[in-house]
């Protein structure tokens, strides 16, 4: 997978606004220089990286992308977080549940949005069986909902609680 130019920066929304939306998490986000490595990058430099509790992104990371991996970090248990350096792991069902609560998220971010994040994922090329994002946000994510719903991580009514799986 690559970064796709035409997705949403980090810079065209600033870094506070995810900052601060980590910060409920009770996670750090750290804005790396322009040109420099991305500590705890999976897929490599403009993506974010995680490294314990910390989501490192650049100005030209992808917004989609720094929300996944922080939403990954808030989703993993509480000791795989523990020792946490790139690669957030997980089964399918987890994956899948970031990706439904990253998108929850970038509804509090003026800016994004929900179908803002979507298009993006689908530019940088997530892939879900119903073809789109948005066709499979909208008709297959139940068992994503219960999913966390069931570690905590949504309320009843399907908000993000803001806090992490322990």
């Amino acid at each position: 997978m690559s970064a796709v130019s035409a997705v949403l920066a980090v810079a065209e929304i600033g870094v506070t606004p995810l900052a601060a939306l980590c910060e409920r998490f009770g996670l750090r986000m750290e804005l790396v220089p322009d040109g420099h490595a991305i500590p705890g990058s999976y897929w490599g430099a403009p993506e974010a990286g995680i490294l314990g509790q910390t989501v490192y992104v650049r100005g030209d990371t992808p917004v989609h992308s720094a929300l996944h991996e922080a939403c990954h970090t808030a989703c993993m248990d509480a000791d795989r977080r523990s020792g946490l350096v790139t690669d957030a792991g997980g089964d399918y069902d987890e994956e899948n549940a970031v990706c439904y609560l990253q998108i929850c998220l970038a509804k509090e971010l003026p800016g994004v949005g929900a179908e803002r994040l979507m298009a993006d994922m689908d530019a940088w090329g997530y892939t879900f069986r119903l073809g789109s994002t948005r066709a499979w946000f909208d008709k297959d994510t139940d068992a994503e909902r219960v999913w966390l719903r069931g570690h905590g991580l949504v309320d009843s009514a399907g908000r993000p609680t803001y806090r992490m799986r322990s």
